[in-house]
């Protein structure tokens, strides 16, 4: 308990601490939000998804997200799915702004563990420098028999205040790459899959040609008979 008490002797070591508190307590909130809260099972949510609008039950795709709204990507494919009944444009507009919806929170509060570890970095070093001005000082100025004391002091503090520094620093960097990693991989499952689900909805009415379909060579009887009253009358034919 001594060691650590001298580490926290200096004003940029007890800040460096605070720093290294809010950084866990950020860590925690964003693990908890980024692999739990938004954590879904992507390839079978799609599926059932696509699966209803194939059957046109939109609206139960629609209750679908709702229960899994918490997570960005049933959030996004909520908000196209309710532009269903419009234009191509009026659905792509709901995709933007689903998307403009979720970003900020993906990456919220990020940035400031980015700012963490900078700022310990240089509060450890604002720590060694103000360590070796006190321990040049006692060098110069202070009594002979105190002048040993207060330089080991002064080293002391200073070689203290850059370790805790980087003890902070290095970890946070660490996470913010992980945290930032998730962030991303996100960000391209909801991109990527959001962008079928809008593609299928401008399609799903759609036939794609057959050349079977359009010039059939093999007709039944009937259907030759079928084809033939479902003719348009000719142009001087009158419609009874």
């Amino acid at each position: 308990m001594g060691n650590i008490a001298q580490m926290f002797d200096s004003i940029p070591a007890i800040l460096i601490g605070i720093l290294g508190i809010a950084a866990l307590a950020l860590v925690i909130e964003r693990v908890k939000v980024l692999y739990f809260e938004y954590a879904i099972k992507t390839e079978e949510f799609v599926k059932q998804v696509q699966s209803l609008i194939m059957k046109d039950q939109i609206d139960e795709a629609i209750t679908f997200c709702t229960a899994n709204e918490k997570a960005p990507l049933a959030h996004v494919v909520k908000g196209v799915l309710e532009r269903s009944d419009r234009d191509d444009e009026g659905i792509n507009q709901g995709l933007d702004i689903a998307l403009a919806e979720i970003i900020p929170n993906l990456g919220k509060r990020l940035g400031y563990l980015a700012m963490i570890a900078n700022v310990s970095t240089l509060l450890g070093l604002l720590g060694t420098v103000s360590g070796l001005i006190m321990s040049f000082n006692a060098v110069a100025f202070a009594d002979p028999a105190q002048k040993q004391t207060l330089l080991a002091q002064g080293i002391s503090t200073a070689m203290n205040t850059t370790a805790l520094g980087l003890s902070v620093a290095i970890p946070v960097m660490v996470c913010y790459a992980f945290l930032h990693s998730r962030q991303n991989r996100l960000l391209e499952e909801v991109s990527e899959h959001s962008a079928k689900v809008v593609d299928l909805l401008t399609t799903r009415h759609y036939q794609p040609f057959s050349t079977v379909g359009a010039y059939p060579d093999k007709l039944s009887e009937k259907q030759i008979r079928e084809f033939g009253k479902n003719q348009p009358p000719a142009v001087d034919q009158k419609i009874v």
